[in-house]
């Protein structure tokens, strides 16, 4: 297979004449790819986002340190409450002190308090572990999403890469299909002036010429517009876009790398899909204990003062100072004795999130597996076709050359000539575009085991 494909290579090689290209300062394959990883700002974007999701995961561990709440209030106002307990309802403030008389009184009363509370979850049952897990997975699906992006705009620029070397092939033979028609005009010139060919053909000619110069500003548009995208994705200027030609021995490498399926840890394609299923398994996890008991350690300490003291109202200057200090501290357990529903609620959504993300993992594969096994038969048929095409091409080009020949001994006429040089065109056509189909069939294969980048590092310079 080795020495078959190089001589296909050479031979097109030869046929297109790209000696003159040679000289000319080209891009690679992986000079694209380094350029568009740092030019495109959808991947500085979800880099960022890869960065917010480590930062949330610092945020995770930290949300269980102990909570310490200190504060010291001055405040003025009357006492007229009245002894006993009532339920907390939002814009109700307690006063600062019983009532000590049967009426009410609007005399003003000052009161300070400093205090100093807190608290820390002895016991959570695994909740700190669940949640800083949740906060890893959807960092680590983050930088997934990442890697998938940049795989996939890899695949796009080879297959634009091939797709411009292609048409500049094709564009080529356009030109070597041009120069041939001109040799016949000069030929028609010569038979016409001495008067053994009539006027039509070089009217023929002319048409033909023409046709040929339509296929050519075609492909070269199509360069074009494909080297603007191009420099959409690697921020390089069209203009400057020329491209490494592929060399014969970067050519066979590919047949022997490519061979199975690999699984979700090599693979961006179905890495996303498998660190979306295990986010939402630590999701699952993190909602059962979410809803477990705590034990909390609490202990706290204040100091108050009131210008209302046992024998009634005293001087406001009275209540700026501390008078009584206090302290308490404890262990308690808490548990919501509704949790076991709203356990069971949330864990159902969680659960039937991982199965989807399961069977879309699953999915995936099944599409990756069947686009390598499409690719190894597009990549047989093209090797069969390549072993067929050099004998199709010599063909080709001897039919040609002895028509010209019979065409200046007036033998044939100037459709038998042209229908020569058509063959030759086609045969030089169907050469390029099964390179290609050779090409794309193992970049298919490459980007579907997860070998993408051993590919791309095989097309150099």
């Amino acid at each position: 297979m080795l020495k078959t494909i190089g001589r296909f290579t050479v031979t097109c090689i030869f046929l297109l004449s790209f000696n003159t290209l040679e000289a000319q300062n080209k891009y690679s394959l992986k000079d694209l790819v380094d350029s568009a990883t740092n030019h495109l700002p959808v991947l500085l974007q979800k880099q960022a986002l890869i960065n917010s999701a480590k930062a949330n995961i610092t945020d995770a561990k930290n949300s269980f340190l102990p909570k310490l709440t200190v504060g010291d209030e001055l405040s003025i106002g009357s006492a007229n409450d009245l002894n006993g307990t009532y339920l907390p309802i939002g814009g109700i403030v307690h006063a600062t002190s019983g009532s000590i008389r049967a009426g009410n009184d609007n005399s003003p009363a000052t009161g300070n308090i400093a205090s100093a509370f807190a608290e820390y979850d002895l016991v959570n049952f695994g909740l700190r572990g669940a949640k800083v897990g949740n906060a890893v997975a959807y960092a680590n699906l983050q930088q997934a999403d990442f890697d998938k992006e940049l795989y996939v705009l890899k695949l796009q620029l080879s297959k634009l890469y091939f797709n411009v070397i292609k048409n500049t092939y094709q564009l080529h033979i356009d030109q070597q299909n041009i120069n041939r028609y001109q040799s016949v005009m000069t030929i028609i010139s010569a038979l016409t002036s001495t008067g053994i060919k009539p006027g039509v053909d070089s009217s023929m000619a002319k048409a033909e010429l023409s046709k040929v110069r339509v296929s050519y500003n075609l492909h070269e548009g199509a360069i074009k517009q494909l080297k603007q995208q191009l420099s959409f994705l690697t921020g390089i200027r069209a203009p400057e876009i020329n491209l490494d030609t592929l060399r014969k021995d970067s050519q066979v490498q590919a047949t022997h790398l490519f061979g199975s399926m690999t699984d979700t840890v090599s693979n961006p394609l179905l890495k996303y899909y498998s660190q979306q299923e295990v986010l939402y398994q630590s999701a699952e996890k993190l909602v059962r204990k979410s809803y477990l008991p705590k034990i909390i350690l609490a202990g706290g300490g204040w100091e108050r003062g009131s210008s209302i003291q046992y024998n009634g109202y005293q001087p406001l200057s009275t209540g700026l100072g501390y008078q009584r200090f206090t302290y308490a501290g404890g262990v308690a357990i808490t548990y919501d004795l509704f949790n076991v529903i709203h356990r069971k609620n949330k864990a159902a959504v969680s659960h039937y999130q991982t199965k989807a993300a399961g069977y879309e993992l699953e999915q995936q594969k099944q599409t990756l597996n069947n686009a390598n096994i499409q690719a190894g038969e597009v990549i047989a048929t093209a090797e069969k076709n390549l072993a067929e095409l050099p004998v199709q091409l010599q063909a080709a080009t001897d039919v040609y050359n002895q028509k010209v020949a019979q065409y200046k001994a007036g033998v044939i006429n100037l459709i038998d000539l042209t229908n020569a040089s058509f063959l030759l065109y086609s045969a030089q056509l169907n050469y390029v575009e099964t390179l290609n189909d050779w090409y794309l069939g193992n970049l298919d294969k490459a980007a579907s085991t997860g070998n993408l980048d051993l590919f791309i590092q095989t097309i150099k310079r």
